[in-house]
């Protein structure tokens, strides 16, 4: 993870205007140019959005947008932003609109943006497309709809050729950390933990892709779904070699039935990510090739 980063969301100083992403050295794009040119976007709700102008006020309610558009060099268009937004720093100051289930429908309303970026799953927002707003919904499952996301905001800012620009660099530090994983580690099993559980991080994910990326072999197969709600019983049974997940939780997985004969525990095949590296690797926002580095990181650990 960048250093600077990590170092701000320990609570330290805010992330200087030229930091670089992980290793590959992803740098935030450059202000957006306003334009007069309009703009038609088709989001992932399949609603189609007109813009005439390049969005000045700007709402974010998920946090891998808010952190897509502080990427894309226009944190200063944001004016309000769900609760758990932490990046850039200046969302900080910004007002708290609520989350997916308990929007601040108000509130939201009388920062007037010129459009809300959210989810699919924020259905509370409907309620925003009667009032007249425009509300701009992401997919965020896979790879592919991070990839999508950039490219869409990024015409939405102005500057069309910006998201294709974040995401080669993000590719770069994808197989960056590839190239890192030990060797013997290729091809092993691994389960990733979401909060605890029973959820997990499924194969067609944006965590599992990395997973794959990595040269790593998901337990949970593409038809449960990207975050599947797992029985106990299936880890049991899948085996993993690997076990990936908060490292506070960690301590208390062999005391699961029947865990602690899985190989991972066994042989103490666990990655433990603090809560910062967690929160970067459950985000499907810029900071991908971070979270590529935190798990190789990993790895090589386990390999030593």
């Amino acid at each position: 993870m960048n250093p600077s980063r990590r170092h701000w969301l320990a609570g330290a100083s805010a992330l200087a205007a030229g930091a670089r992403l992980g290793g590959a050295g992803l740098a935030l794009a450059a202000a957006a140019p306003a334009r007069a040119a309009t703009v038609v976007l088709r989001d992932d709700r399949g609603a189609e959005h007109r813009f005439d102008a390049t969005p000045r006020r700007i709402v974010s309610m998920m946090p891998s947008l808010t952190e897509m558009v502080g990427a894309l060099g226009a944190a200063d268009r944001l004016v309000g932003v769900d609760r758990y937004s932490n990046w850039p720093a200046a969302v900080q100051r910004l007002p708290r609109l609520g989350g997916l289930d308990d929007a601040r429908l108000e509130a939201i309303v009388a920062l007037q943006p010129d459009v809300v970026l959210a989810s699919l799953s924020a259905r509370v927002l409907d309620r925003l497309d009667a009032l007249g707003l425009r509300v701009l919904r992401l997919r965020s499952d896979g790879l592919a709809d991070v990839q999508r996301s950039l490219d869409t905001l990024a015409r939405l800012l102005g500057d069309a050729e910006a998201g294709g620009r974040l995401w080669r660099q993000l590719e770069q530090a994808l197989a960056a950390a590839a190239q890192r994983v030990p060797p013997g580690l290729r091809g092993r099993t691994v389960y990733f933990e979401l909060g605890g559980g029973p959820y997990a991080a499924g194969s067609s994910s944006f965590v599992g892709e990395l997973l794959a990326r990595l040269g790593l072999s998901n337990i949970v197969p593409p038809a449960l779904g990207p975050f599947p709600k797992l029985n106990p019983e299936f880890i049991v049974r899948a085996r993993p070699e690997i076990v990936m997940g908060l490292a506070r939780e960690q301590a208390a997985l062999a005391a699961r039935p029947g865990w602690g004969a899985l190989p991972a525990l066994r042989d103490g095949r666990r990655c433990g990510f603090s809560s910062a590296d967690y929160e970067l690797l459950t985000r499907p926002g810029p900071w991908l090739g971070d979270a590529a580095d935190v798990i190789a990181r990993c790895l090589e650990g386990l390999a030593r």
